[in-house]
């Protein structure tokens, strides 16, 4: 196999219409490398070429091999680790648009059914085009992109191997009221956030929301929104906005409280971060 150890392809020209791929990329993984818990805001999804791993998201545990598809979607809290003797090879896409969840949802792809077992010899080479593609920098490459992830849909389609009108498996009510919570705190860490606050909006008691938040993501409510206004915040250093720009863009109104929650973070300053990790802030954690 060639050398794949870790390599991104990044659209230089992204649509914003239906369906559109961010970047791709491919990665041979060390014994027990693990990503997450993380939230993501775009899709994400992961084929296993080779080894083994786990894949954890909406309080399941999945073990993945050769062949497996896994998605995670935006605002779902999910992690994913190789095996510790026969560790994981992978390629991926990350992908948005106004239709995307459509489309997945026809091919029974959803945050219940995020992974599709065994699937065709198609699904690598279709991969390995949109990364090579990507790689060609053109505006073109965008559409090209597009094609060839619709001819993946197609794939998946064929491979997941259940109908479309197969209802999807029960949701407790405990976890129905966490995702409700894990996505209002997804839209709103830029804003004024307080547990009182949320509880209220979301019509549920202080107490039992934090309970039954902590049982099912094991962290509390407000350490959950500071994970993500970190990651949001790592993100943002990518970009020309100065500290003070960042820290309110993930709803910190004082800068040097920021840098000091990000430092206890991610073990730098923000300026300190941005300066050892500029150009591959988006991608070092797939």
């Amino acid at each position: 196999m060639a050398d794949i150890r870790h390599q991104v392809s990044i659209n230089a020209h992204p649509s914003k219409g239906e369906l559109t791929v961010l970047f791709a990329g491919s990665a041979e993984t060390e014994p027990r490398h693990s990503v997450g818990p993380q939230v993501l805001d775009y899709h994400l999804v992961h084929y296993v070429l080779s080894g083994k791993g786990r894949f954890r998201c909406m309080g399941k545990e999945y073990e993945l091999g050769a062949g497996d598809s896994f998605f995670i979607f935006p605002g779902e809290l999910a992690a994913y680790e190789s095996d510790g003797e026969d560790p994981w090879t992978y390629r991926w896409i990350a992908m948005e648009g106004t239709d995307a969840d459509r489309l997945l949802s026809l091919r029974s792809i959803t945050a219940h059914r995020p992974v599709v077992k065994g699937s065709g010899r198609r699904i690598p080479l279709l991969f390995r085009r949109i990364q090579r593609t990507l790689q060609e920098g053109k505006p073109e490459n965008d559409l090209q992109a597009e094609g060839y992830l619709r001819l993946l849909l197609a794939e998946w389609a064929k491979d997941a191997g259940i109908r479309p009108d197969e209802p999807d498996e029960p949701e407790s009510e405990g976890r129905r009221q966490v995702d409700q919570a894990i996505r209002w705190l997804t839209l709103q860490y830029s804003q004024p956030v307080s547990i009182d606050h949320m509880a209220q909006t979301l019509g549920y008691h202080r107490t039992y929301l934090s309970k039954i938040f902590k049982q099912q993501t094991g962290l509390s409510p407000m350490n959950f929104l500071l994970k993500i206004r970190m990651e949001r915040a790592r993100l943002l250093l990518e970009k020309p906005l100065t500290i003070e720009q960042v820290a309110s863009s993930v709803g910190f109104s004082d800068a040097l409280y920021f840098s000091k929650q990000f430092k206890k973070w991610y073990g730098a300053s923000p300026s300190d971060y941005r300066q050892e990790n500029q150009g591959k802030l988006r991608f070092d954690c797939l």
